[in-house]
């Protein structure tokens, strides 16, 4: 599962292919599952729909010029 740190400090072309390759395999798992086949691990599609949210919404922040503060540790 990729953490929104990971997802920021990946480049602008990096962020387009791995939202790519998890496009591709939701849509393999959503297959499989339309399918009435059952997936190996029943949360994936849950956890692909979450890091795609992630990588989409952190693009987005960029294109609006968002920084966001680090947390307090």
């Amino acid at each position: 599962m990729l953490k929104a740190a990971e997802v920021r400090s990946l480049s602008k072309e990096d962020r387009k292919t791995k939202l790519a390759e998890i496009e591709l395999e939701l849509m393999k798992e959503r297959g499989v599952q339309a399918m009435g086949g059952s997936t190996p691990s029943p949360g994936k599609i849950r956890t692909l729909r979450r890091e795609r949210a992630r990588i989409l919404t952190i693009q987005r922040e960029a294109q609006l010029g968002i920084h966001l503060l680090e947390p307090a540790k």
